[in-house]
């Protein structure tokens, strides 16, 4: 995580909009001496910022290094909370394991673990996520709601409208959810959401969130088995897609749907999200830890789970399946 020196510079340039600030004034806004200032920028440049420095006129950011890292994921930031707290890593076991840490740890709400590659990423029912360095957005949110246990699982949906907004805003691609973490362009897999429990008693601690996003990934990138159902943002938009705008756009949306979710409850974030589903009305199978059920997809009710209307007229509620679309 950045220092609060070089934090306060990156806000001082962002709120400049690419005019000059002097270094006296940097000095002055930011609390240190202007050594420090140079020193600082000095480091910026080293990190691939293009900064000019002006006699008389100061210092000017020109453009952003576009590298993932801290840096560039803050300097874009439009929140109040969400990312602010912002850990880069160039490789990691798993972010979640990164983020249970530091979770543990006192971690604050918000808080952002990002890894350019992830050698032991993994998904639902332990399955591996391939995770190359490079190409994805591999990372992990630490959320402290203020919400009921029961309550922990629509965070998991809430998360999925935040991927797809973020995705359509940067692309102008609007996938779609299948439920309940799976999102899909052109019916190929493009990210998976993992929700993990950090709690005592009846009392939520922490909810670490997972998402995998596969952005610059060609299909050479994906093993044999998996090319047929799997894509990228790359390949779906046929070029290269800025990793940092879509982090930014999904910090934005996860904040704002946070905020909406916890003034007016679930049923706005239902709304949103059966409004990019696409599983309802369609004939599925649910894959449970309980059996396989077949039937018609009705939706979801009001704490997220899934109707599921069998052909006997019987309607059952599946709370976590592998769900197959017939």
């Amino acid at each position: 995580m950045k220092s609060n020196v070089r934090q306060a510079l990156l806000d001082a340039f962002k709120h400049a909009d690419g005019e000059y600030i002097s270094g006296e004034k940097l000095a002055q806004t930011i609390g240190c001496s202007r050594t420090a200032i140079w020193k600082h920028i000095e480091e910026l440049k080293k990190d691939g910022f293009q900064v000019e420095a002006v006699r008389k006129k100061g210092y000017r950011l020109v453009t952003p290094s576009n590298k993932l890292s801290e840096d560039e994921i803050y300097l874009g930031l439009q929140t109040e909370t969400i990312g602010r707290s912002v850990y880069f890593y160039e490789s990691v076991s798993s972010t979640q394991k990164i983020a249970k840490e530091y979770a543990m740890n006192g971690a604050n709400h918000g808080t952002l673990i990002v890894a350019d590659e992830q050698t032991e990423g993994r998904g639902r029912m332990v399955r591996k996520w391939h995770s190359p360095k490079g190409t994805g957005i591999w990372a992990s949110f630490i959320l402290r709601p203020d919400i009921q246990l029961q309550h922990a699982p629509q965070l998991t949906l809430l998360t999925a409208v935040a991927v797809v907004l973020a995705i359509k805003d940067v692309t102008n691609i609007i996938p779609e959810i299948k439920w309940p973490n799976d999102i899909l362009i052109n019916g190929r897999k493009v990210c998976g959401i993992l929700t993990e429990l950090q709690a005592e008693e009846d009392r939520i601690q922490s909810v670490i969130i997972g998402i995998g996003i596969n952005v610059n990934q060609s299909t050479e990138n994906f093993s044999d088995d998996i090319q047929m159902i799997a894509t990228s943002l790359k390949i779906e938009l046929e070029q290269t897609v800025n990793r940092t705008e879509i982090i930014q756009k999904l910090c934005y949306y996860l904040e704002q749907l946070l905020n909406l979710y916890i003034s007016e409850g679930f049923p706005p974030i239902k709304r949103l999200w059966e409004t990019y589903a696409i599983s309802i009305g369609k004939q599925i199978t649910a894959r449970t830890l309980k059996g396989t059920f077949e039937g018609l997809a009705l939706g979801i009710n009001d704490e997220g789970v899934l109707l599921l209307k069998q052909a006997n007229g019987e309607i059952i509620e599946i709370l976590s399946a592998d769900i197959e679309i017939k």
